[in-house]
């Protein structure tokens, strides 16, 4: 059995704890897809797996990463055969079976998306669950009739990974994006991304009342809590609200008046659990008219598997900025 290394994760009679070890193939979790991988990234979700810091993990012990893209080695479904570029994200990766955090990867077959024209391996780890979940809400959002004519759409934690790929995404496809951040020293950044305002969330007053006047022809909403209750009633008639974070809190405040009165639309955007067809559209978006501008500039970290466990405290002390791709094999 070929041998290979992995930041893998266990959770025993020892203790929670997370390291490179060395495995065996034969010890991955079931697929029919072997790969080798040639780059994964970081999220939010693998910082919290990696230290044990959340729940994420159902079974133990799991190879980290919920993000991987490589070549794939071996399969027993003829839709796949040695030598493809594939990709995969989410799909129960280091939450329920091996995720992308090693040398190799044996992925469902079902889940597995082959690498589309117009995107490279490097470039599809970039874009990763935080682009895919961008587009994602973009995707549903225009599915429930959002067009640029109802006003600029608003990204809260826009200086977050899903935040600055949203930016790049949503003005890429025609829409004016107002990024909404506490990291006012960010904005030039932001601006360069394809924000055509940008709004410090500490200087952003919301009235309380039921229905104010529209500011906003939608927004996509990293964070919940408070912001969240602040925007519904700031949206336009018919405009959608896509929520897929909750950095500001699991609860917030609000009234039926939006979506009653205005028909505003509230989106839940469950990525990791996306059906495969709405998978595979999003991908085809994604190499092709709504490819991110600015890659290069967004991935602002490379790291190899040894540096994960200090991208992880950065990134859950809130020092990350960017998205922090992981180098595992020497392919583009």
């Amino acid at each position: 059995m070929t041998s290979f290394r992995a930041f893998r994760i266990r959770n025993d009679d020892a203790g929670y704890r997370a390291g490179i070890e060395a495995m065996d193939i034969g010890e991955l979790s079931p697929g029919e897809v072997l790969v080798k991988v040639a780059y994964s990234s970081v999220n939010y979700k693998d910082a919290l797996a990696g230290t044990g810091k959340g729940r994420i993990l159902r079974t133990y012990p799991l190879n980290g990463g919920i993000d991987v893209a490589g070549h794939v080695v071996a399969s027993t479904d003829p839709a796949f055969r040695e030598g493809d570029a594939v990709l995969c994200t989410g799909s129960g990766l280091s939450e329920t079976r091996d995720g992308g955090y090693g040398e190799y990867a044996r992925l469902d077959a079902r889940w597995t998306i082959p690498l589309p024209a117009g995107l490279g391996l490097r470039e599809s780890m970039i874009i990763g669950t935080a682009g895919f979940t961008a587009a994602l809400a973009l995707l549903r959002m225009q599915d429930n009739r959002q067009t640029p004519a109802l006003g600029p759409v608003a990204v809260t934690g826009a200086s977050g990974g899903v935040g600055m790929l949203a930016i790049d995404i949503f003005s890429r496809a025609g829409h004016e994006v107002h990024a909404i951040s506490g990291k006012a020293d960010h904005f030039d950044f932001l601006r360069g991304l394809g924000a055509s305002e940008c709004i410090d969330r500490h200087q952003l007053a919301f009235s309380g009342k039921p229905m104010d006047s529209v500011r906003f022809g939608g927004a996509l909403d990293n964070v919940g809590g408070s912001m969240l209750g602040g925007l519904l009633p700031l949206v336009s008639p018919y405009g959608n609200v896509a929520i897929c974070g909750n950095a500001g809190g699991i609860a917030f405040d609000s009234t039926v008046m939006p979506f009653i009165i205005r028909g505003v639309s509230l989106l839940g955007i469950a990525s990791a659990g996306t059906a495969r067809d709405l998978r595979d559209r999003v991908w085809r978006q994604l190499a092709g008219d709504w490819k991110p501008r600015h890659l290069d500039r967004i991935a602002t970290h490379e790291v190899g598997l040894d540096e994960l466990p200090g991208v992880f405290a950065r990134m859950l002390a809130g020092d990350s900025f960017g998205r922090t791709l992981v180098r595992i094999g020497n392919t583009v």
